[in-house]
């Protein structure tokens, strides 16, 4: 299948870029089928995700909020030059926000009316909504309040963490846990369930 017949993706990132790398990953092992990843952006130019993408010949992009509040400009000429960045470049299929630390605005989603954008978020559907969620959860468990946590893909809409859930994994909370084994757990499950939203995006499907 040429180039032009494939589905195109935009990642945002943040930080380390563990779940980009599982989507170049599995789009390279055929996983992830009748796709490539057009644009790699970030809010951080020190994101270690951008060296992921060049290693794999993606083309990235950097556009961070600082540069915009030290010219005491707002964060919607910030969303709107982001999204700006995007279009001026692809026009994508899917959007995934995997790792990237920083609330859309709607005036941002409006400029994609016709394109899917998702979310990974490590908690439940209705739980922890927002920063720190892992941590958050692992408080919960200690206080009682919660037996396990989890992992999620779901739209995103202007309410943080509440757009329509694609799919989701309960994570064990061991009695012994500190909270890196937790980290790590949630981790390894947000590798996985990424691909599985992402393929149930890209096909149409839903669980």
């Amino acid at each position: 299948m040429s180039d032009n017949n494939l589905k195109s993706i935009v990642v945002f990132i943040s930080g380390n870029g563990s779940n980009l790398q599982s989507i170049i990953d599995n789009i390279k092992n055929n996983t992830i089928k009748n796709a490539k990843i057009d644009l790699v952006v970030s809010n951080r130019s020190k994101a270690y995700g951008l060296t992921r993408a060049k290693e794999n010949n993606i083309p990235t992009k950097i556009l961070t909020l600082k540069k915009y509040k030290d010219e005491n400009k707002t964060r919607l000429e910030y969303d709107l030059d982001l999204a700006n960045l995007v279009l001026n470049n692809i026009k994508p299929d899917l959007i995934v926000l995997a790792g990237f630390m920083h609330i859309l605005s709607s005036e941002f989603l409006d400029k994609f009316p016709n394109t899917n954008l998702i979310n990974l978020h490590p908690a439940l559907p209705g739980q922890f909504d927002g920063a720190e969620a892992i941590p958050r959860a692992f408080n919960a468990f200690k206080k009682g309040e919660i037996k396990h946590t989890g992992v999620m893909v779901h739209k995103v809409i202007k309410d943080v963490d509440r757009g329509e859930v694609i799919c989701f994994e309960e994570v064990e909370i061991k009695n012994d846990d500190k909270l890196e084994h937790l980290e790590d757990r949630i981790h390894e499950v947000e590798h996985k369930l990424l691909i599985t939203g992402i393929n149930l995006i890209l096909e149409d499907k839903k669980l």
